[in-house]
């Protein structure tokens, strides 16, 4: 008893709560004749899909940037890294390598940029971030159809202008990380290589914070006045933090695709921050700190619930209110996370 008390007053009850859910889904899964291998399966994926784009969120908050609503600056420098790479032609995996050396550029520039901005707007990072988000979505919506590309694959119509609001990644790197060394076992598969390349990124920001300029941004983030008395930069700091927010949300953006199969422009990059946000407070982090286990427990309950929610319930129900019932889940988990009180949470 003391043990479990021990782990609830640790996890916190509202992630009890939420795992327990999701827990009861996968149970009830069978008797409402949805396949458990496949329902696990995609819950892995997604996981793996958007775990990038939650750990994106960790430098920002660490430094006392806040969260990063801003992540579709980081999006759009995906975008524009993917369409350069199918514009050159280059396809498999040099193709998704040079998305992601393209797509780190251009976020490391954005990034500086923005990073300046938030600097000269300490205390309302979070809402001037969100401008951020929303202006560079609606302004890429007109730059996405007069932007030169030719390539007839992406341009709408044979020989037409402006890119189309979805395109296929088939021939390119659909796939590309979720095949690799991926196991199955009937109708269960294992996507392995999404698995890896989160654990690479993963540990490449724990081996960050582990560094002398990493454990500088950490305390610029808990006490800024401190740091600064310490001869840290702290601008400098948060700058950098920034640029590392961008620069992951646009790899993240990549990992997404390249499993989803589509790459979606125009206004598709305004509902990628929201559900990032909502995955790491959900997940127990706090706009003053975050974690790496912040970002994977969040991930898989928010991604997890999202997954089983509308199948089990539509099973049960008898009727297809799958967009009905997954819009309720999903904005009703990020208005919770949104405005409960957070609990710092040990990685």
């Amino acid at each position: 008893m003391n043990r479990l008390r021990q782990f609830i007053n640790k996890a916190g009850w509202p992630r009890v709560i939420i795992g327990f859910f999701l827990l009861s889904l996968f149970v009830a899964a069978p008797f409402a004749k949805v396949s458990l291998a496949v329902s696990l399966k995609d819950t892995l994926v997604r996981f793996g899909m958007n775990g990038v784009l939650v750990l994106s969120m960790v430098p920002m908050v660490q430094s006392g940037c806040g969260l990063n609503f801003g992540l579709p600056l980081g999006v759009i420098s995906g975008l524009l890294g993917a369409v350069t790479t199918m514009e050159m032609g280059i396809t498999g995996v040099m193709g998704f390598i040079t998305a992601i050396i393209l797509s780190c550029a251009i976020a490391a520039v954005l990034g500086w940029g923005y990073g300046k901005m938030l600097n000269r707007v300490k205390g309302e990072e979070m809402v001037i971030s969100t401008y951020v988000g929303l202006s560079s979505v609606m302004f890429m919506c007109m730059m996405w159809l007069v932007l030169p590309f030719k390539s007839p694959a992406m341009v709408w119509g044979y020989g037409g202008s402006g890119l189309r609001t979805t395109i296929t990644l088939e021939g390119y790197w659909f796939n590309i990380i979720d095949n690799f060394l991926a196991i199955k076992i009937g109708d269960f598969t294992f996507p392995t290589g999404l698995f890896i390349f989160f654990a690479v990124m993963a540990f490449l920001v724990w081996a960050f914070f582990h560094t002398k300029t990493g454990t500088a941004m950490t305390a610029v983030g808990s006490n800024p006045d401190f740091a600064r008395a310490s001869g840290v930069d702290v601008n400098k700091m948060r700058t950098i933090s920034v640029i590392i927010s961008t620069v992951l949300g646009a790899v993240g953006i990549l990992v997404y695709q390249q499993s989803y199969g589509f790459i979606q422009l125009y206004t598709s990059p305004l509902f990628m921050a929201f559900p990032a946000v909502a995955a790491i407070l959900l997940g127990g982090a706090s706009v003053h700190k975050a974690t790496i286990t912040n970002v994977i427990v969040g991930t898989i309950l928010f991604q997890g619930i999202l997954t089983m929610t509308p199948s089990v319930i539509n099973n049960f129900l008898k009727t297809d209110l799958s967009e009905v019932i997954r819009i309720i889940v999903s904005n009703g988990m990020i208005v919770y996370a949104l405005t409960r009180k957070t609990t710092k949470v040990k990685s």
